[in-house]
Order: C-alpha cells, then structure tokens, then sequence
C-alpha cells in the first residue's frame, strides 16, 4: 500500500550537487517509529546506505559519505530529499529510497530506483 518513487537529473556534472525527491505515497512520513532511507548501487557493487531521516526531522549519515551529503523532508508533500555536493564519476550509480522500521535496516518498502551518471 505504501509506494515510493524516485525523481530528479538523471545526469549531474563533476563537482555539482546531485538532487533526488523521493515522494511518498500512502502513508505519512512524520509517522513513528518509521525511517526514510537514501540507499545506492554503485556498477559492480552491492547496495550502500547513504543515510536516514526519521518521522521526527532528524538525520543520520553514513560516516565515508556524511561530508557531503544533506537530507530534508518537506512533510505538506510528504517528501523528503537527497543531496550530495561535490560529485565525481564515483558516485555515478542507481539510487533508492526507502522505508526503515526503527532504524534496524528493515527496509519493507522500496522505490524502483533512479539512474544517476556523473559525467561531463
């Protein structure tokens, strides 16, 4: 019932900001205990936790990727946002949102995922 989907450039400059909106449908994000996640796929990898906001605003970051990246929510359109400044080819990959019960990593929902290339 819950739905998430993935939106913005599918293609971002070295050095520029990559932006993504994931919007939720069919329930609330300001709703405990539940997390919303940013997580990727990098080409030949496995997935990677970008980082989380919970139903209360607050943010959590993975620690190789915390330096450049911000998340926000925009609750009136039950969104919240993905950005990562200072972008290089390495971060070329498919992003997902997703939900988190608690922030234990039980990511029930998912986006379908969004390709984003770094590339001049």
């Amino acid at each position: 019932q819950v739905q998430l989907q993935e939106s913005g450039p599918g293609l971002v400059k070295p050095s520029q900001t990559l932006s993504l909106t994931c919007t939720v449908s069919g329930g609330s994000i300001t709703t405990n205990p539940y997390y919303w996640s940013w997580i990727r796929q990098r080409p030949g990898k496995g997935l990677e936790w970008i980082g989380a906001i919970t139903y209360s605003g607050y943010t959590y970051y993975s620690p190789s990727l915390k330096s450049r990246t911000s998340i926000s929510r925009d609750t009136s359109k039950t969104q919240f946002t993905l950005q990562l400044t200072s972008v290089t080819p390495e971060d070329t990959a498919v992003y997902f949102c997703a939900r988190d019960w608690a922030g234990r990593a039980q990511f029930g929902y998912w986006g379908q995922g969004t390709q984003v290339t770094v590339s001049s």
